[in-house]
């Protein structure tokens, strides 16, 4: 409630000169996470964004996510839960084209029998832990290419908090995102990326052994991403294909998402 007082005082025209001004950090996508097996998979989030200083380097982003998928013999990307997400990060712009975040997450996923009807068979659970790089080249006026590299623990149980098959998992995402600037006033952008997945995993069953460490899957995605005029949100509309080694859905060209995210950006407030 307070914050809700403070964005309606400090008003919208300062806000949207705000976003204006910083909108260079402001506007990153929730990316989709990996759903397992599917034809096509739809992705939502809604997050709040606050400047956590009046220089605009520092800033956090918290978001609730759900996501939903097909079935593997069907096209519906809403026939069933695939994901629900709560996910706090936090970023520094420490220097000219640089940044660095943390985050903590947690994950709550259905378990699907793999063949037909497909019907539930258990529930996963993961705490995540990540931190980020990024160094951002800038092409000309209306160009960029940003690179991150992102390093993840992910731990994992079922649904009593009881140990699963895989106990925890390192995983290393390398990505390049190429965003082009738009000549508007609300601070269009389009957005292409790639991004690669390794991992390794530490098993519990059949026997406490590591996986080798390899490529696991590649993201490849578009997206478009818009202020709503005279206010402080901002909406980020795109697709994925995510292409998952050795599984059946690569044969089809992977599975297909449909994301959105409707994100909430609050200005820095003095203490």
């Amino acid at each position: 409630m307070e914050n809700v007082l403070y964005v309606r005082s400090f008003g919208l025209g300062k806000i949207t000169g705000v976003l204006l001004l910083l909108g260079g950090f402001l506007q990153a996508q929730i990316s989709p996470p990996g759903l397992g097996e599917a034809n096509t998979a739809f992705w939502g989030a809604f997050g709040v964004r606050r400047q956590l200083d009046s220089s605009g380097t520092k800033q956090a982003l918290s978001y609730v996510a759900i996501g939903r998928k097909s079935q593997p013999d069907q096209d519906n990307p809403f026939s069933k839960q695939a994901i629900f997400v709560l996910n706090h990060e936090v970023y520094h712009s420490f220097a000219p084209h640089q940044q660095y975040s943390y985050a903590i997450s947690y994950r709550r996923q259905p378990q699907y029998d793999e063949v037909s009807p497909y019907e539930k068979e258990g529930t996963e659970q993961e705490f995540r832990i990540y931190g980020r790089y990024a160094y951002t080249f800038n092409l000309g006026e209306r160009w960029k290419l940003k690179n991150t590299v992102r390093q993840e623990f992910r731990k994992f149980f079922d649904p009593d908090f009881h140990s699963v098959e895989e106990n925890f998992q390192l995983r290393t995402r390398i990505k390049s995102q190429i965003t082009y600037n738009l000549p508007s006033e609300n601070n269009q952008k389009l957005a292409l990326s790639v991004e690669g997945l390794f991992s390794t995993s530490y098993l519990n069953e059949p026997e406490h052994e590591w996986t080798p460490f390899g490529y696991r899957e590649m993201r490849i995605a578009a997206y478009y991403m818009f202020n709503i005029p005279n206010s402080p949100f901002t909406v980020d509309i795109g697709y994925m294909d995510d292409l998952i080694r050795g599984s059946h859905s690569i044969h089809k060209g992977g599975v297909h998402y449909l994301a959105a995210d409707l994100i909430w950006n609050l200005p820095y407030k003095k203490k």
